[in-house]
């Protein structure tokens, strides 16, 4: 079986994708999203000032939103040409129709969830396990680890405390015999520091990966585990039985042959 991995695309697409593909898995953060990415990063450094953070309004909101939407389209209808594609959403997301934004704003958003799920070949698969040829894959989508608030001396969020007992309980379902680990975030301490030019400076150096996903690759050990989030830490790494490839971005991919 030739598996395509494909790290977070953001946008972007391989030009010569590899031939007699199987199987083609993306680590999420499809969709570029610049814009937004932009902005997070300015209100981090007003923050750390003291400022004000720059208010959104309608207009910003329809730029970030038409901007993931578009490229997360161009890319999926892409790869779904090769072999069937099986991807997270990751941080980046795929929005849907509900989207809070419409609300807040009072605007009309396109449902990117539901003309991806229109799509031939291609699956969002969020918190699923399943058997693709006779391989066990369980798909662990993106959520907020407590472990990434304490490391970076944010205050803990409900939230947090919800998405980390559920990736517990997602994880201990797909229990032993995976012969596939997709998620989004690495493991902590896993090809997972934080080194990229635009992080605030008391980033750097940190470790932006999950407790929940390394506690469980160390009690199931997972044949492969297949990450990208923390861009800059492409590569591979053996725990304990388990291969931890950190993927990449931005184009990026490898091809496991099993």
């Amino acid at each position: 079986m030739k598996i395509l991995v494909v790290g977070d695309p953001h946008g972007t697409k391989i030009k010569k994708v590899p031939k007699n593909l199987d199987l083609i898995l993306v680590t999420g953060d499809v969709g570029k999203a610049d814009l937004a990415r932009k902005r997070f990063f300015e209100n981090q450094g007003r923050k750390k000032q003291g400022l004000p953070e720059l208010e959104e309004n309608a207009d910003f909101i329809k730029q970030v939103h038409g901007q993931i939407h578009g490229s997360t389209l161009e890319v999926l209808k892409h790869y779904s040409r090769f072999a069937p594609v099986y991807t997270l959403a990751g941080n980046v997301g795929i929005p849907a129709k509900n989207s809070s934004d419409e609300k807040k704003y009072g605007i009309k958003l396109p449902s990117t969830l539901a003309q991806v799920e229109k799509m031939k070949n291609v699956h969002v698969v969020k918190n699923r396990l399943r058997v693709l040829d006779g391989l066990r894959v369980g798909f662990l989508d993106n959520f907020a680890d407590v472990c990434w608030y304490k490391e970076f001396g944010v205050d803990v969020s409900p939230t947090a405390k919800k998405e980390t007992l559920k990736a517990k309980r997602i994880l201990r379902r797909f229990g032993k015999d995976l012969d596939i680990l997709l998620c989004h975030q690495p493991p902590y301490g896993v090809l997972d520091k934080v080194n990229f030019p635009g992080a605030p400076k008391h980033w750097k150096g940190k470790h932006a990966g999950s407790k929940v996903v390394l506690n469980y690759i160390k009690k199931y050990s997972p044949k492969y585990v297949f990450c990208g989030h923390i861009h800059e830490a492409k590569g591979k790494k053996k725990v304990g039985r388990t291969q931890v490839y950190n993927v990449g971005a931005n184009g990026d991919y490898m091809v496991l042959d099993i």
